[in-house]
């Protein structure tokens, strides 16, 4: 196994010893060195964003100090679900590793097909039919943000 997978394997084994989440772990990487190690913490601190990957994003965006950490690869022992793949991509890491696959994750009850349909378009939710409701000043946000002389791109 890859030494940094088998890093991701260690910390997800230790979540799931701490009854603090699913099998998952991951590692962040950047030119050779360790910059997080991370396992899933849903169940430990009750928040359903803290997939591996997330935590392991946080840790290493706080250690470096900086929101883009597009010099850092990731490597997860499962395919990330569609939060995280957002979060790797917002994060500007360019490069994945993954063991597992989506469809293995099913065996253990984490099933994310429902929202894989929804991104597809082939399933209905009502979250995907808001009523909008003062549209015009919540536009006029991103009118604002141009604006600033200070302000950060992603």
């Amino acid at each position: 196994m890859n030494k940094y997978m088998q890093l991701a394997y260690d910390a997800a084994q230790e979540g799931m010893t701490k009854n603090f989440g699913g099998p998952f772990g991951a590692v962040i990487v950047r030119d050779g060195e360790v910059i997080a190690v991370a396992h899933n913490e849903v169940l430990g601190t009750n928040d359903p964003t803290a997939h591996a990957e997330i935590v392991a994003i946080r840790k290493a965006t706080a250690k470096l100090g900086r929101f883009n950490i597009s010099d850092c690869e990731i490597y997860s022992t499962c395919e990330p679900c569609p939060m995280c793949l957002a979060a790797i991509h917002w994060a500007g890491i360019r490069k994945l590793y993954f063991g597992a696959d989506r469809h293995d994750s099913t065996i253990g009850g984490f099933d994310d097909e429902f929202i894989y349909q929804l991104m597809e378009g082939t399933a209905n939710s009502p979250l995907l039919h808001p009523e909008i409701i003062d549209q015009k000043p919540c536009a006029d946000l991103f009118n604002i943000w141009n604006k600033k002389q200070d302000r950060i791109m992603y």
